[in-house]
């Protein structure tokens, strides 16, 4: 569920080409790395980079948000929904961080 939800709160986020192209490829491979934690469930070393992953794209989505955020005179209507998305997205990125760290602990994690 925390990889559908942010996957679909990305593509959201990158529907009006505002935020650059790294914005995109930071979150979708870090949803890869979360795949790969999705498929090998013994894998200690797969969700240790899931959420280093994630807790790294919350730096980089302030950033990106902070920067390339449109004055008021340049918001359209679908802007505002891609923006909203991605600010979204960055505010359940604490909430997913929480929930991947459970799962770390009950794969084994200290």
């Amino acid at each position: 569920a925390i990889i559908l939800v942010h996957w679909l709160l990305t593509v959201w986020g990158c529907m009006n080409f505002m935020l650059p192209l790294s914005y995109a490829w930071g979150n979708f491979s870090v949803l890869a790395v979360g795949i790969w934690a999705i498929v090998q469930r013994d894998s200690l070393d797969a969700i240790t980079m899931f959420l280093t992953g994630l807790l790294l794209t919350v730096l980089t989505d302030i950033i990106h948000i902070s920067i390339f955020y449109p004055s008021h005179d340049f918001l359209s209507d679908a802007k505002r929904f891609s923006i909203g998305m991605a600010i979204f997205s960055l505010l359940l990125k604490p909430v997913s961080c929480y929930l991947v760290y459970r799962m770390y602990r009950e794969r084994g994690g200290e």
